[in-house]
């Protein structure tokens, strides 16, 4: 059982300095740790994002003892529940989620939403990469349209969590290649490992994924990148747009971190002003160089209307692609 207590007496003792307290936080104890948790298995975005903000936090001495907490299952939605249950009303744990979490939400029906939590913070956006391995004789993005166009149940993609941004971009290049993305042969996995063991298998025709999770291997010759999901080239990159490839349509992934749900205000403006303060930070913004991750950073009440508008966009993507009623 971890010790419940608030940001805000860390705050001020990781400063160093003395301001004025936040409200009803005088007679609070610091806290003794945060947990962040990644509600996916290791090595995917969500992961990458928990434990760079943990890194981030403890070089620049925002934070005390930070830990990682991963909760795979369901495009994020078992990590949402048990993390609205658990953490109810405590200051001292943040869920990061995302896009991948709202598509699985919607297309699962699941009974927890983002309704029911404390929104901190939009940090990142981050553009998907198609990729095939090394091997295949799939050349190019052409290639991998032409074999869909054929026969679509034999295109295996391989990527996250079912209606997640990969289950989302699978389907919307099926529908602008002319197939019904109804007959998307789509196999999920919970983690950015499993889907890259996969893909580098050969268990799957093609994956999708953000490029932080595969560029390695795609720098390393082990996968070929076919196509990158931005607006326009991206540098260091040996890969032509979607829209370059005749697929008219570009798609960004966001990730953020959210509080549970029932804090008191003192809380809330506490991990408000930590999260404020990592984004900001030197050690941040060179995980975000490093990672080839976008600065998308939104505060919290600007976050909380994105939420809103973000939610009724990506249902009637879903519903457009044949992904959710």
């Amino acid at each position: 059982m971890r010790r419940r207590t608030t940001l805000a007496g860390m705050l001020l003792a990781a400063c160093g300095t003395i301001a004025m307290p936040l409200a009803g936080a005088g007679a609070q104890e610091p806290i003794g740790a945060l947990t962040l948790i990644a509600p996916a298995g290791p090595g995917g975005g969500w992961d990458q994002t928990a434990r760079a903000l943990q890194a981030a936090m403890q070089q620049e001495g925002l934070a005390g003892a930070v830990t990682v907490e991963n909760i795979p299952g369901a495009g994020g939605t078992i990590g949402l529940a048990q993390f609205v249950e658990r953490e109810r009303g405590q200051g001292d744990a943040l869920l990061v989620g995302g896009l991948v979490m709202l598509g699985a939400i919607i297309t699962n029906g699941a009974p927890v939403t983002l309704d029911q939590v404390t929104p901190i913070a939009r940090l990142t956006g981050e553009y998907e990469v198609v990729v095939v391995p090394a091997s295949s004789e799939l050349q190019s993005m052409q290639d991998l349209v032409a074999a869909l166009r054929n026969d679509p149940g034999s295109v295996a993609w391989g990527g996250g969590s079912a209606g997640g941004t990969d289950h989302i971009l699978a389907g919307l290049i099926a529908q602008e290649a002319g197939v019904d993305p109804s007959k998307v042969n789509y196999v999920p996995f919970s983690g950015g490992g499993e889907a890259l063991a996969a893909v580098m298998g050969g268990h799957v025709a093609a994956g999708i994924s953000g490029l932080s999770e595969w560029v390695g291997q795609i720098q390393a010759g082990t996968l070929r990148a076919l196509a990158i999901s931005s607006p326009e080239r991206l540098e260091g990159l040996d890969a032509p747009t979607l829209r370059e490839t005749g697929l008219d349509l570009d798609l960004v992934n966001w990730r953020s971190v959210m509080a549970p749900p029932d804090l008191d205000e003192a809380e809330r403006a506490a991990l408000v002003d930590l999260v404020d303060r990592t984004a900001k930070s030197a050690a941040w913004q060179e995980t975000l160089k490093s990672k080839g991750w976008d600065d998308a950073y939104l505060p919290a009440d600007e976050f909380a209307s994105f939420l809103q508008e973000e939610d009724a966009r990506v249902t009637g993507l879903l519903q457009t692609i044949g992904l959710a009623k």
